[in-house]
């Protein structure tokens, strides 16, 4: 008999669940459309797991928060969208330089500013990779289903904790407020990933002291070993440094420690490729449509495919490659005015035409939109 439970959830909703299956047991937060029901569910279901909820008086000290508690050892996460996710820049970049692992789910929705707040956008992708200032260490993922949200928030938290960074869950309304079946997966079908502990005596610990993995072992607060963290550059203790050269390490250990490894982060969906000429990229809700599209221009003897990229950052430069080496065209759908596409194209763009199908109203692109885009285009 299986041990597997099905559930009719929203993406939100979705995204807890995977967070608590990934061993989430802290969640900072302030309420915020259209993520809101990621902080309700997370306050209703965490004291069953032995779990803390604190709403914060606003999103920069829920990000502080959430950092605090993973120090403490305890896997954290936070909420938001737009608005707030501006916010919680700073904090974000503190800790990517003093690397505490935890996971911020942003569900975008329209802007700039206010904007639409319950309106489906993907307007956040640049500042997924630059919201926060100097050069630092990004992942971002971005799901398209509500299953798919509920492993992917799994997958974050564990390449949170294996490299010891924040991970973005990088969500759109769309896919965070349509409801679908939930898989709820066995405990023992799950893959969870737990920070590597120091093995050495607590007087012998060197807090930022890398492996050959780039990753130094992280002791928790309270666990009898005493170490600095600090915003500044630092040397292999923990505490400031002004020297050049070690402040220089530094920054290029944080970023090759995930750039290095990105064939381990690397997640997409191929559809219809084997003998696509024409090749659409899309990714979270507007995937959807790429493949209703598809699936249509297909019955018209279009050889039409998708490359949908789950990994937004560090982007998949080898995969777009391939690509454009066997398509005719590139079409980027999404909705905002070319954030992606500006990546796609510098990738792609000597090798075929990249063009890009932008909609920033508020609505989903529709598959009807994709297609005339594709066929106005000849």
């Amino acid at each position: 008999m299986s041990n597997k439970e099905y559930k009719l959830l929203q993406g939100n909703e979705a995204c807890v669940e995977g967070a608590i299956a990934a061993g989430m047991r802290f969640f900072a937060g302030y309420p915020i459309t259209p993520s809101t029901e990621i902080a309700e569910l997370s306050a209703q279901k965490l004291p069953k797991y032995g779990g803390k909820f604190i709403q914060m008086e606003d999103e920069l000290s829920s990000m502080a928060a959430i950092i605090g508690a993973s120090l403490t050892g305890i896997k954290s996460m936070t909420a938001t969208s737009g608005p707030g996710f501006s916010l919680m820049q700073e904090n974000l970049g503190y800790a990517c330089i003093t690397e505490v692992p935890c996971v911020v789910a942003n569900v975008q929705r329209g802007g700039p500013s206010t904007g639409l707040p319950t309106s489906p956008a993907q307007g956040d992708v640049m500042q997924a990779k630059w919201g926060t200032h100097g050069d630092h260490p990004v992942i971002a993922l971005t799901p398209n289903s509500v299953q798919e949200t509920y492993e992917i928030t799994i997958t974050a938290f564990n390449l949170a904790e294996k490299y010891r960074t924040p991970v973005i869950l990088l969500m759109d309304e769309t896919v965070g407020h349509m409801r679908e079946k939930l898989i709820l997966k066995d405990p023992s079908e799950i893959k969870v990933i737990n920070r590597k502990k120091p093995t050495c005596k607590p007087e012998d610990y060197v807090a930022y002291r890398a492996d050959e993995d780039l990753i130094p072992p992280m002791a928790s607060f309270g666990e009898g070993y005493r170490y600095h963290v600090t915003g500044l550059t630092h040397d292999e203790t923990g505490f400031p440094t002004n020297n050049n050269e070690i402040s220089g390490k530094l920054i290029e250990r944080l970023n090759n420690k995930v750039e290095k490894n990105i064939g381990e982060m690397s997640y997409y969906e191929e559809y219809e490729l084997e003998d696509a000429e024409i090749v659409i990229v899309a990714f979270g809700g507007v995937s959807r449509s790429a493949k209703s599209a598809i699936d249509e221009m297909r019955r018209n003897g279009k050889k039409v495919g998708l490359f949908r990229p789950i990994t937004i950052w560090p982007i998949l430069e080898k995969q777009i490659n391939k690509i454009s080496e066997k398509s005719k065209e590139i079409y980027v759908a999404e909705m905002n005015l070319g954030q992606y596409f500006l990546e796609v194209d510098r990738i792609a763009g000597k090798k075929c035409p990249v063009n890009k199908i932008c909609k920033v109203t508020g609505e989903l692109i529709t598959p009807n939109e994709i297609i005339n885009a594709i066929y106005g285009g000849k």
